[in-house]
């Protein structure tokens, strides 16, 4: 029995970044064997097993062989007698087929180190097309090593597109979809993600509803010139640049879904693209089966953008408005998110990285004023049913437009 350190542990230590997950390979070992040393299994479809003590994964040694469609059409052989070199050779990149052993010998039998050092991204075998899992992997591992200057190796893009054109791709999981896109979505270069995606024919397949954004037309004076998809990715990758939640990178990359949708002869502009938004962003949601917060967060990106880029302008009982319909007074956290998210919308263009956006200040400050009204001394002065909300909202409006004055008159 030998045990090896494996794939991303390896590669992160070798670049010298943090290592987050210790994932160890085992070779000559039974499940029985394993069992009996203290390891507890979890994997189901291959034998994965837990260290007694670190809590690491620890997995047997494994070939395998394409027996069905998509990323689970696989049968596996994790028999003791399955080699290290036998197992590396199944995995996805060269630079995640490197092992280590116990004593920090560096067990290579692919060059992942050589691609390692050329900042190569490089399939390890012919097998990479029987997994259409891995185009967005590589997809993902371009958007968090796009810094570092990795490319994908020319061999490999086409198999990627190989894979997205054979039909391989329908046959994944929403839930594994959505994995990898909100992994991706995390990383430092989200962007790449869906660059990547589109220049092996996967982004189509993927994510219609992004892919027709696709050089759809905006106001020079607003965008700089850059169609509604490029903006969409310059606003992403400011989110990533400020290091903004999960679920304000995704409003981000949905906010304007409906301007796919304007029709040609009103290009440039998109009137009403906030509303036309929501039906293909529901559609998005639905299909990749987008956890609830961040589905809801992007619906009221979507909605109100412009609303908020406009927020000086609006009278007191239109921000009450748009605070019942996000329902910011029970979710002034998500609300901030909103408020994140439209502000790298409006710094999402050429040049306009460190402008000011006055419209976040001004809101959060009218949310905390029409929150200082105590709803229970409104009670307590003797309204009751409907008069306690009429006397809330009155009053509210009241704290609002001293707000307003006072802005005004600053500027």
């Amino acid at each position: 029995m030998k045990t090896y350190l494996v794939g991303g542990a390896v590669r992160d230590q070798l670049l010298g970044l943090p290592v987050k997950d210790r994932d160890h390979l085992v070779v000559g070992a039974s499940v029985d064997e394993m069992k009996a040393a203290g390891y507890r299994q979890v994997g189901k479809s291959f034998p994965v097993f837990l260290h007694p003590e670190s809590g690491e994964e620890y997995a047997l040694a494994r070939t395998e062989r394409k027996s069905g469609v998509g990323y689970g059409g696989f049968d596996f052989d994790a028999a003791p007698t399955v080699t290290l070199e036998e197992d590396l050779v199944r995995r996805d990149l060269t630079i995640n087929a490197m092992a280590m052993d116990e004593a920090g010998t560096l067990h290579d039998p692919h060059n992942g180190l050589a691609d390692l050092q050329d900042r190569t991204l490089r399939h390890v075998s012919p097998a990479f097309v029987e997994d259409p899992l891995r185009v967005l992997r590589i997809a993902r591992f371009c958007a968090r090593f796009h810094s570092l200057g990795f490319t994908i190796a020319g061999e490999t893009l086409a198999l990627m597109t190989q894979l997205s054109t054979s039909g391989e791709l329908s046959h994944l999981t929403a839930e594994r979809v959505w994995q990898e896109t909100e992994r991706a979505l995390g990383e430092a270069s989200p962007q790449q993600y869906f660059e990547v995606l589109a220049q092996c024919g996967a982004f189509a397949v993927l994510f219609p509803e992004l892919e027709a954004l696709r050089g759809v037309p905006q106001p020079e004076a607003y965008h700089g010139g850059l169609d509604a998809w490029q903006h969409t990715l310059l606003a992403l990758q400011q989110a990533a640049t400020e290091q903004a939640e999960g679920p304000v990178r995704f409003a981000v990359l949905t906010h304007d879904l409906g301007k796919a949708l304007t029709p040609e002869a009103q290009w440039p502009r998109h009137i009403g693209h906030e509303q036309a938004g929501v039906e293909p962003l529901q559609q998005l949601c639905r299909r990749l089966k987008v956890p609830n917060e961040w589905r809801d967060l992007a619906l009221h990106v979507c909605e109100q953008h412009l609303k908020v880029h406009r927020a000086l302008e609006l009278k007191p009982s239109t921000l009450l408005a748009l605070f019942d319909r996000c329902d910011a007074w029970r979710k002034p956290a998500r609300f901030q998110q909103l408020l994140t998210a439209c502000r790298l919308d409006a710094i999402g263009r050429p040049g306009r990285s460190k402008d000011p956006y006055p419209a976040e200040d001004y809101l959060s400050r009218a949310l905390a004023e029409a929150n200082r009204i105590d709803v229970k001394a409104v009670i307590a002065e003797g309204h009751q049913g409907a008069q306690i909300r009429e006397a809330l909202t009155q009053r509210r409006l009241e704290r609002l437009q001293v707000l307003k004055a006072e802005a005004t008159e600053r500027q």
